[in-house]
């Protein structure tokens, strides 16, 4: 069954600073699990550590929110799917910035996790609403590319080919395959080899 992405609403979590990357988001250590359970425990942990509880993933204030405020070249540096494998398991269901590292951004359609940029100007503002009332409510259009807050609208981009998968719900590959799994077997059938590793089974 294909998973459509029309839309996400949640509170969010203000997150600031240029240049965020993925070892921040989820240190090289954590590489080494066999599985992505429980790395949403270890985002940022680094950070957060530093910061001493301080840190908006450690702050009582943002604690269940789904939607990540961000700036420039969020999810630069290595291309480990760790990263927003470690954002959703904290939560992060969708994520609002200035500009997205291309394999970071690529990661993350392919988790069903939608990131909008918007101008500096708006995503500052954004930031700053959710710092000053962190209960306000903000609705990300993936349709129709806006971000609602309070009484406010404003207009975000994504590319119009993965705006469309998220509305689609063509995004979800295993997803696609099992809403198609008679006609995967259908191929499986029609293919050589396939008979080849039946005999070679039996």
């Amino acid at each position: 069954m294909v998973s459509e992405v029309k839309q996400v609403f949640s509170t969010a979590v203000p997150l600031i600073g240029d240049d965020i990357d993925t070892d921040r988001i989820i240190p090289a250590r954590y590489l080494k699990a066999i599985t992505f359970d429980g790395l949403g425990e270890g985002a940022f942990i680094d950070d957060r550590t530093a910061l001493n509880g301080q840190h908006p993933f450690d702050l009582p204030q943002y604690q269940g929110a789904k939607v990540l405020i961000v700036n420039r070249n969020f999810g630069c540096g290595s291309s480990r799917e760790h990263a927003p494998q470690a954002l959703a398991k904290w939560g992060i269901k969708a994520i609002i910035g200035e500009s997205f590292a291309e394999i970071f951004f690529g990661n993350c359609v392919a988790m069903g996790i939608p990131c909008v940029t918007a101008e500096p100007n708006i995503v500052k503002q954004l930031q700053e609403l959710v710092t000053a009332n962190p209960q306000a409510l903000i609705t990300i259009d993936v349709e129709n590319l806006q971000v609602q807050i309070n009484d406010l609208t404003f207009s975000v981009f994504m590319g119009e080919g993965t705006k469309t998968a998220f509305v689609s719900g063509t995004w979800d590959a295993c997803g696609q395959l099992v809403a198609n799994a008679e006609k995967v077997k259908t191929t499986a059938g029609k293919l050589p080899y396939i008979g080849w590793g039946k005999l070679a089974a039996s």
